[in-house]
């Protein structure tokens, strides 16, 4: 056997690896476009950067994030029997501390029975009153804030540089799996190109 053959596999193998690993490299090099041959070059991501923003943009605004589902934790939040107990300490604590000392007349008529009785009435005031102010807020802010064309610019913002360090931080993984799937393919080739070699001599 020739010692080339034995070669071919690790050839075909770096081969395959290389070819992969350019592949990965691709997808966000060269970031400015150059033309070669009358053909545009540039990565995949720097390239459909402003394609990408649109499409994150919609998908948040339509399925991931919505300014009624932020209204209604608001809403529930601010009305909630832990917020209202709060709200209810703080009256009892204004009306026997503050009240009563701008009003010491009033230390003779406020009994506990009473002052449980107006803190209640002001907690049920209060608790109508942040849920209307909640779904104002709400209201306002769904008015005032498109969440798609708010992700569309962050995303279309980020350099090329921030979006390549993003992904490879959630898909470093996979990239190397790639590449290491080219490597055993060409091998693997590499071996079948050999063992063909070897049967029609």
């Amino acid at each position: 056997m020739p010692p080339i053959l034995l070669l071919l596999p690790v050839i075909a193998s770096l081969i395959g690896w290389f070819t992969n690993y350019l592949a990965v490299k691709m997808l966000f090099h060269p970031r400015i476009p150059f033309h070669f041959l009358g053909i545009s070059i540039q990565g995949v991501f720097p390239k459909r950067q402003k394609q990408l923003a649109e499409k994150l943009g919609t998908l948040v605004a339509e399925e991931l994030f919505s300014i009624q589902e932020v209204t209604l934790k608001l809403k529930e939040l601010a009305t909630s029997e832990e917020s209202m107990d709060l709200v209810g300490k703080r009256i009892e604590k204004t009306i026997r501390e503050k009240l009563v000392k701008s009003f010491p007349m009033l230390a003779m008529f406020l009994t506990d029975d009473m002052v449980e009785k107006v803190t209640n009435l002001f907690k049920a005031e209060l608790q109508d009153f942040l849920g209307e102010s909640a779904q104002d807020i709400g209201n306002k802010l769904e008015e005032s804030l498109d969440v798609k064309e708010l992700v569309r610019e962050k995303v279309e913002a980020f350099s090329s540089d921030k979006l390549e360090e993003i992904l490879f931080s959630i898909m470093r993984k996979e990239f190397r799996f790639i590449e290491m799937v080219g490597a055993v393919l060409g091998f693997l080739i590499g071996c079948v190109q050999v063992g063909l070699t070897l049967i029609a001599t």
